[in-house]
């Protein structure tokens, strides 16, 4: 076969290969779902490999031209270079995770995230208003034990407990919120199992207790104090309790609306989508922790100041979401929806 012939019949799968090296391995731009194939399908690149290859080998037997050579063998290098490179290390595809993977895993889900949020912000804000109106319904919505230690620990008049802390050192306290945060949002999550009701009713229950509190604090004029402690940690604990129940409410739908999914396939699907967004979650409510024992509590911190750190995390943290991850492939998420 003359050389014109050869390059005719094979030309456009090496431009292809070409366009899929350009975008796997210098990952230019990476394909979301709906797009069409850039140059080759995944799924063929190997078989293309093997054949390109061949086509390098048979090139060299009859004695093709130099240029020619030269294209085949760069290609077959750069071929070998994407598919048997190492993959990355753990820490890396963590960190490339949680910077791009979680925040397009949770715009995925993005129905249930929304009635996570209106579950969970409706009854906070509703009652926090509420109380402004009607601040002796406290008495409905709390004991009087809880009424009393929550005024106790915010009295501005008592420096003592004047923000929210009564002892423990700060790592103690870590420890502590660590512990009680990462119980909320397991809690959120697993209560989907209930076929989302569990999740339904800790949401509630959760927007009910902070906007109760919030509102009877803010009422009686302790509310100085409350937002100085909670405005460092609220973007991250807020925002996680959010997303938990998020998943927690995508656990039960697969129970529930299975789709075209075996129930039990559903629920696996689901499950698998609720762990990855509970492990940025536990990240997230880690990061709250830290900043609630070590910036929260700290009286010697201008309220000023800490207003405007907590208004760069509600900044920093909802920026993240919607923007984390374009550009990038695209995360496992809701192929049904």
């Amino acid at each position: 076969m003359r050389q014109e012939q050869f390059v005719a019949r094979h030309q456009a799968e090496w431009d292809a290969f070409e366009l899929w090296l350009q975008a796997c391995g210098e990952r230019v731009r990476a394909r979301r779902p709906g797009d069409a194939p850039v140059g080759l399908d995944d799924g063929e690149v190997p078989a293309r490999y093997r054949r390109l290859c061949q086509q390098l080998a048979l090139a060299r037997r009859r004695g093709y031209s130099t240029p020619l050579l030269e294209r085949l063998q760069g290609l077959m290098q750069r071929g070998h270079a994407v598919l048997y490179r190492a993959p990355p290390p753990r820490w890396r595809r963590a960190a490339e995770f949680l910077v791009a993977g979680f925040p397009q895993l949770v715009r995925s889900q993005a129905g249930c995230m929304a009635a996570s949020l209106l579950l969970f912000a409706v009854p906070l804000v509703g009652l926090f208003v509420l109380l402004q109106f009607r601040p002796e319904l406290i008495h409905q919505l709390l004991d009087p034990a809880q009424i009393a230690r929550m005024e106790a620990m915010y009295d501005p008049s008592d420096p003592r407990n004047a923000l929210g802390r009564d002892s423990g050192s700060d790592w103690q306290m870590f420890g502590h919120y660590v512990m009680n945060n990462i119980s909320i949002g397991l809690r959120t999550f697993a209560g989907g199992l209930l076929a989302g009701v569990g999740t339904i009713l800790v949401l509630i229950a959760n927007g009910v207790n902070i906007g109760a509190v919030a509102g009877h604090l803010q009422a009686i004029g302790h509310g100085d104090p409350f937002w100085r402690f909670v405005a460092g940690h609220a973007p991250l604990e807020l925002t996680a309790i959010v997303i938990a129940g998020g998943a927690g409410l995508r656990l039960g739908l697969g129970l529930v609306a299975p789709g075209r999914r075996r129930r039990r396939d559903a629920l696996v699907h689901a499950g698998r989508i609720g762990a990855r967004l509970c492990l940025g979650v536990a990240v997230m409510l880690l990061l709250a922790a830290f900043v609630e024992a070590f910036w929260s509590s700290t009286q010697s911190i201008p309220a000023w100041l800490k207003y405007a750190v907590s208004a760069l995390l509600w900044a920093g943290v909802l920026g993240w979401l919607w923007r984390g991850g374009h550009g990038t492939a695209a995360a496992e998420g809701d192929d049904e929806a």
